[in-house]
Protein backbone atom coordinates (compact mmCIF):
# COMPACT_ATOMS: atom_id res chain seq x y z
CA UNK A 1 0.00 0.00 0.00
CA UNK A 2 3.14 2.19 0.07
CA UNK A 3 2.71 3.44 -3.36
CA UNK A 4 -1.00 4.14 -3.37
CA UNK A 5 -2.16 7.05 -4.31
CA UNK A 6 -4.69 8.92 -1.32
CA UNK A 7 -7.24 12.01 -2.22
CA UNK A 8 -9.16 13.90 0.24
CA UNK A 9 -12.43 15.00 -0.90
CA UNK A 10 -14.62 17.84 0.59
CA UNK A 11 -18.12 18.21 -0.74
CA UNK A 12 -19.87 21.62 0.05
CA UNK A 13 -22.52 22.93 -2.26
CA UNK A 14 -23.84 26.69 -1.89
CA UNK A 15 -27.00 25.90 -0.93
CA UNK A 16 -28.08 25.38 2.91
CA UNK A 17 -32.05 26.18 3.64
CA UNK A 18 -31.63 25.75 7.02
CA UNK A 19 -28.38 27.39 7.93
CA UNK A 20 -27.61 29.78 5.18
CA UNK A 21 -24.04 29.67 3.45
CA UNK A 22 -23.46 26.60 6.08
CA UNK A 23 -20.38 25.59 4.71
CA UNK A 24 -18.24 28.90 5.03
CA UNK A 25 -20.12 30.57 8.32
CA UNK A 26 -17.35 31.67 10.51
CA UNK A 27 -17.40 28.54 13.84
CA UNK A 28 -15.46 30.43 16.09
CA UNK A 29 -13.49 32.90 14.45
CA UNK A 30 -13.00 30.87 10.71
CA UNK A 31 -15.31 29.65 8.38
CA UNK A 32 -16.32 26.23 9.53
CA UNK A 33 -14.91 24.28 6.58
CA UNK A 34 -11.36 25.25 6.66
CA UNK A 35 -10.96 23.20 10.30
CA UNK A 36 -11.61 19.99 7.58
CA UNK A 37 -9.27 21.59 5.12
CA UNK A 38 -6.86 21.98 7.81
CA UNK A 39 -6.86 18.86 9.41
CA UNK A 40 -6.79 16.89 6.14
CA UNK A 41 -3.54 18.54 5.07
CA UNK A 42 -1.98 18.24 8.69
CA UNK A 43 -2.54 14.76 8.83
CA UNK A 44 0.54 14.35 5.68
CA UNK A 45 -2.25 11.34 4.13
CA UNK A 46 -3.49 12.74 0.92
CA UNK A 47 -1.93 13.41 -2.25
CA UNK A 48 -4.74 15.91 -3.18
CA UNK A 49 -7.02 17.84 -0.70
CA UNK A 50 -9.80 19.19 -2.75
CA UNK A 51 -13.34 20.73 -2.10
CA UNK A 52 -15.80 19.76 -4.44
CA UNK A 53 -18.39 22.70 -4.89
CA UNK A 54 -20.87 24.50 -7.10
CA UNK A 55 -20.16 28.25 -5.35
CA UNK A 56 -17.38 30.16 -6.52
CA UNK A 57 -17.19 32.31 -2.97
CA UNK A 58 -16.84 28.72 -1.40
CA UNK A 59 -14.45 27.56 -4.00
CA UNK A 60 -12.06 31.07 -3.30
CA UNK A 61 -12.39 30.38 0.65
CA UNK A 62 -11.14 26.68 -0.21
CA UNK A 63 -8.07 27.96 -2.16
CA UNK A 64 -7.50 30.49 0.78
CA UNK A 65 -7.24 27.50 3.47
CA UNK A 66 -4.75 25.52 1.20
CA UNK A 67 -7.36 23.08 -1.25
CA UNK A 68 -7.61 22.75 -4.62
CA UNK A 69 -10.61 23.10 -6.66
CA UNK A 70 -9.32 22.07 -10.22
CA UNK A 71 -13.09 22.08 -11.24
CA UNK A 72 -16.56 23.21 -10.23
CA UNK A 73 -19.49 20.25 -9.43
CA UNK A 74 -21.84 19.21 -12.24
CA UNK A 75 -25.23 20.89 -11.95
CA UNK A 76 -26.82 17.61 -11.75
CA UNK A 77 -25.21 17.03 -8.23
CA UNK A 78 -25.56 20.23 -7.18
CA UNK A 79 -29.74 19.79 -6.20
CA UNK A 80 -30.75 18.75 -2.66
CA UNK A 81 -31.33 15.18 -3.77
CA UNK A 82 -27.46 14.05 -4.82
CA UNK A 83 -26.03 11.93 -2.81
CA UNK A 84 -22.62 11.99 -1.53
CA UNK A 85 -21.77 9.05 -3.10
CA UNK A 86 -23.18 10.46 -6.42
CA UNK A 87 -20.75 13.77 -5.67
CA UNK A 88 -17.90 11.36 -4.86
CA UNK A 89 -18.09 9.64 -8.52
CA UNK A 90 -18.22 12.49 -10.29
CA UNK A 91 -14.81 13.79 -8.68
CA UNK A 92 -13.38 10.49 -9.25
CA UNK A 93 -14.08 10.28 -12.52
CA UNK A 94 -12.97 13.75 -13.28
CA UNK A 95 -9.47 13.16 -12.10
CA UNK A 96 -9.39 10.08 -13.90
CA UNK A 97 -10.26 12.19 -17.12
CA UNK A 98 -7.68 13.55 -16.24
CA UNK A 99 -4.71 10.78 -15.53
CA UNK A 100 -5.26 10.96 -11.91
CA UNK A 101 -5.99 7.53 -10.25
CA UNK A 102 -6.26 7.00 -6.48
CA UNK A 103 -6.64 3.83 -4.43
CA UNK A 104 -8.07 5.47 -1.36
CA UNK A 105 -10.27 8.65 -0.78
CA UNK A 106 -11.70 10.52 2.27
CA UNK A 107 -14.46 12.01 2.05
CA UNK A 108 -14.51 14.57 5.16
CA UNK A 109 -17.75 16.95 5.61
CA UNK A 110 -17.19 20.66 5.47
CA UNK A 111 -19.27 20.74 9.10
CA UNK A 112 -16.96 18.44 10.79
CA UNK A 113 -14.69 20.32 12.87
CA UNK A 114 -14.21 17.82 15.44
CA UNK A 115 -12.52 15.66 12.80
CA UNK A 116 -8.75 15.59 14.04
CA UNK A 117 -5.71 14.30 12.13
CA UNK A 118 -5.08 12.07 14.47
CA UNK A 119 -8.54 10.49 14.04
CA UNK A 120 -7.94 10.28 10.45
CA UNK A 121 -4.57 8.28 10.59
CA UNK A 122 -6.19 6.17 12.71
CA UNK A 123 -8.65 5.34 10.14
CA UNK A 124 -6.37 5.03 7.76
CA UNK A 125 -4.08 2.60 9.67
CA UNK A 126 -7.27 0.59 10.63
CA UNK A 127 -8.22 0.53 6.75
CA UNK A 128 -5.13 -0.96 5.43
CA UNK A 129 -3.67 -3.42 8.15
CA UNK A 130 -7.29 -4.40 9.02
CA UNK A 131 -8.44 -5.60 5.56
CA UNK A 132 -11.12 -3.16 5.42
CA UNK A 133 -12.72 -1.33 2.28
CA UNK A 134 -14.29 1.55 4.43
CA UNK A 135 -13.96 3.08 8.59
CA UNK A 136 -15.79 5.50 9.48
CA UNK A 137 -16.57 6.83 12.98
CA UNK A 138 -19.55 5.99 15.09
CA UNK A 139 -21.70 6.73 18.41
CA UNK A 140 -23.59 4.84 20.51
CA UNK A 141 -26.86 5.75 21.30
CA UNK A 142 -27.38 7.07 24.55
CA UNK A 143 -29.94 4.59 25.40
CA UNK A 144 -31.22 1.24 24.01
CA UNK A 145 -32.79 1.20 20.39
CA UNK A 146 -34.13 -1.92 21.38
CA UNK A 147 -36.57 0.02 23.79
CA UNK A 148 -37.82 2.22 21.32
CA UNK A 149 -41.25 3.46 21.77
CA UNK A 150 -43.40 5.11 19.12
CA UNK A 151 -46.89 6.84 19.02
CA UNK A 152 -49.91 5.53 17.83
CA UNK A 153 -53.10 6.77 15.94
CA UNK A 154 -54.50 6.93 18.58
CA UNK A 155 -51.89 8.50 20.63
CA UNK A 156 -51.13 5.39 22.57
CA UNK A 157 -47.31 4.93 23.08
CA UNK A 158 -46.34 1.38 21.79
CA UNK A 159 -43.36 -0.49 21.63
CA UNK A 160 -41.89 -0.30 18.16
CA UNK A 161 -40.60 -4.77 19.14
CA UNK A 162 -42.67 -6.05 22.00
CA UNK A 163 -39.93 -8.98 22.10
CA UNK A 164 -37.57 -6.12 24.76
CA UNK A 165 -40.87 -5.13 26.66
CA UNK A 166 -39.07 -7.18 29.71
CA UNK A 167 -35.46 -6.79 28.79
CA UNK A 168 -33.41 -5.03 30.99
CA UNK A 169 -31.76 -1.56 29.51
CA UNK A 170 -28.50 -3.67 30.80
CA UNK A 171 -28.65 -6.63 29.11
CA UNK A 172 -29.28 -5.56 25.57
CA UNK A 173 -26.43 -5.08 22.74
CA UNK A 174 -24.69 -1.48 22.26
CA UNK A 175 -26.09 -0.09 19.21
CA UNK A 176 -24.44 3.05 17.05
CA UNK A 177 -25.13 5.75 14.34
CA UNK A 178 -22.84 7.02 11.95
CA UNK A 179 -21.33 10.22 13.50
CA UNK A 180 -21.63 11.69 9.97
CA UNK A 181 -17.69 13.03 10.12
CA UNK A 182 -16.11 11.48 7.38
CA UNK A 183 -15.57 8.08 5.39
CA UNK A 184 -11.83 6.68 4.58
CA UNK A 185 -12.22 4.01 2.16
CA UNK A 186 -10.60 2.00 -0.80
CA UNK A 187 -12.04 3.61 -3.66
CA UNK A 188 -12.16 0.33 -6.22
CA UNK A 189 -14.69 -1.65 -3.51
CA UNK A 190 -17.03 1.29 -2.81
CA UNK A 191 -17.38 1.89 -6.35
CA UNK A 192 -17.81 -1.48 -7.27
CA UNK A 193 -20.30 -1.88 -4.05
CA UNK A 194 -22.07 1.42 -4.93
CA UNK A 195 -22.37 1.98 -0.76
CA UNK A 196 -20.00 3.79 1.42
CA UNK A 197 -20.86 1.33 3.81
CA UNK A 198 -19.45 -2.03 1.81
CA UNK A 199 -19.82 -4.94 3.53
CA UNK A 200 -16.25 -4.90 5.09
CA UNK A 201 -16.97 -1.56 6.93
CA UNK A 202 -15.29 -0.82 9.95
CA UNK A 203 -15.96 1.78 13.33
CA UNK A 204 -14.17 4.26 15.18
CA UNK A 205 -15.88 4.69 18.31
CA UNK A 206 -16.54 8.32 19.75
CA UNK A 207 -18.11 9.51 22.44
CA UNK A 208 -20.69 11.99 22.54
CA UNK A 209 -18.90 14.91 23.05
CA UNK A 210 -16.81 14.68 20.23
CA UNK A 211 -19.97 14.21 17.93
CA UNK A 212 -22.45 16.79 17.06
CA UNK A 213 -24.78 17.28 13.56
CA UNK A 214 -25.52 20.83 13.02
CA UNK A 215 -28.89 21.12 11.23
CA UNK A 216 -30.14 24.34 13.08
CA UNK A 217 -28.80 27.26 14.88
CA UNK A 218 -29.13 25.50 18.31
CA UNK A 219 -27.08 22.59 17.31
CA UNK A 220 -24.11 25.11 15.93
CA UNK A 221 -24.02 26.59 19.14
CA UNK A 222 -23.85 23.26 21.11
CA UNK A 223 -21.34 22.53 18.66
CA UNK A 224 -18.98 25.07 19.56
CA UNK A 225 -19.73 24.95 22.91
CA UNK A 226 -18.55 20.99 22.87
CA UNK A 227 -15.56 22.26 20.69
CA UNK A 228 -14.62 24.89 23.01
CA UNK A 229 -14.74 22.15 26.13
CA UNK A 230 -12.06 20.03 24.25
Amino acid sequence: MNSSRAICVIPARGGSKRIPRKNIKPFLGKPIIAYSIETALNSGLFDEVMVSTDDDQIASIARQYGAKVPFMRGAENSNDFATTLDVLKEVLGAYNDLGFIFDTCCCIYPTAPFVVSELLIKAKTKLETGNFDCVFPVVGYSYPIQRALKITKTGCLELINNNFLTSRSQDLDVTYHDAGQFYMFRVKEVLQESTLWPKRSAPIVLDELRVQDIDNESDWKLAELKYGIL
